[in-house]
C-alpha cells in the first residue's frame, strides 16, 4: 500500500513522487492501493502525484485505487475532470 503524507504540495511533490514510484514498482498483485487518509494540506500537486502513480501502475499492468481521498481533493479532481482516473478502493 502506498501512503501519502500529511502535506503534499508543490514543495514536497517531487520527493514524494520518487518515493511512491519506487513503492509502486515493488508492489505485488494487480491492484495498488494509495492511502490518502493522512492528507491534511495539499494542492493540485497531490493530484499530479496520484496520476503519475496511476501511469506507473498502468505501465506495470496494474490498477490504482485510492483510499481515504479527502473530500476537498475529490472536489478538485472533479473540477479538473480526472475523478474517474482515481477510483476509490472497492
Amino acid at each position: 500500500m502506498l501512503v501519502l503524507p500529511a502535506e503534499l504540495t508543490q514543495r514536497q511533490a517531487a520527493a514524494c513522487l520518487h518515493m511512491l514510484l519506487q513503492a509502486v514498482r515493488g508492489e505485488a498483485g494487480q491492484q495498488v492501493v494509495a492511502d490518502a487518509g493522512a492528507l491534511e494540506r495539499f494542492d493540485s500537486s497531490a493530484l499530479a502525484v496520484l496520476l503519475a502513480c496511476r501511469r506507473e501502475c498502468l505501465a506495470d499492468g496494474k490498477t490504482l485505487a485510492v483510499k481515504g481521498l479527502p473530500a476537498k481533493l475529490r472536489e478538485l479532481a472533479g473540477l479538473y475532470g480526472v475523478s474517474e482516473l482515481l477510483p476509490a478502493q472497492g
